[in-house]
């Protein structure tokens, strides 16, 4: 977890009111107890109104609110749209966070009281999507650590192999996520459907960013791709 996903935690753990001790949320974020008190007093320096000290807890004395947003009503449909999306494809993380989007942009949304009431959407045929999501923390988190994977991969003409991967990109298609990486193996750029990912484990080893392997490489390899199609078409 980077320093300012912390920070935004710790906001969130102490705005219900109560006193929470410095050991608690350490706990919660799974950092050392001296990390939230110098993240605190950073919080505390920055204009965040914490009351408390270390050894007898901290609080929030009063709401730390968004800034008034000005969005028009299909702006605030495509959000809701989106998140509704990530409510029924992605894992429980991302379940988590879009349910909370959606809460804070309707009570801060100067646009949201004029919404229709029956607001919200209906979305079906998402089972396939939701195949394989049980490896999207793992990637995710490989993606932002820069951690090497280790998978078993069935491909669609169920063919398996073992491979070791570097992961750079998740994307969602409609009906199915991919996941962009660096093959060891083929020595080479691939899009691995997640849904046909059968196993995937860390191997224990990192990655740096390395020229021909990172992500802007892929996207100009397949950018090159999409021109050589379309020239011989």
């Amino acid at each position: 977890m980077q320093r300012s996903e912390r920070l935004a935690e710790i906001v969130e753990i102490v705005r219900d009111g109560r006193l929470h001790l410095a050991r608690d949320i350490a706990e919660a974020l799974e950092v050392s107890v001296r990390t939230i008190y110098r993240d605190i007093d950073t919080l505390v320096a920055n204009g965040v109104p914490i009351d408390g000290e270390r050894g007898v807890g901290y609080l929030l004395r009063e709401p730390v609110f968004l800034p008034p947003m000005s969005l028009s009503l299909v702006e605030l449909e495509a959000l809701s749209l989106g998140m509704a999306i990530v409510q029924e494809v992605a894992d429980e993380e991302l379940q988590s966070a879009a349910s909370g989007v959606i809460a804070k942009v309707g009570e801060h949304a100067s646009n949201r009281r004029n919404a229709p009431k029956s607001w919200g959407f209906g979305l079906y045929e998402f089972e396939r999507a939701r195949e394989g999501l049980s490896h999207m923390p793992l990637l995710r988190r490989a993606i932002r650590e820069g951690l090497k994977l280790r998978i078993d991969y069935l491909s669609l003409d169920e063919q398996s192999s073992k491979r070791t991967i570097r992961p750079l990109q998740t994307d969602y298609w409609g009906k199915v996520w991919t996941l962009s990486a660096w093959c060891e193996l083929r020595r080479g750029f691939r899009a691995f459907r997640i849904d046909r990912i059968q196993m995937c484990e860390p191997t224990g080893s990192s990655f740096q960013p390395e020229a021909g392997k990172t992500i802007e490489d892929y996207l100009r390899h397949v950018a090159e791709q999409m021109d050589r199609e379309k020239d011989s078409s």
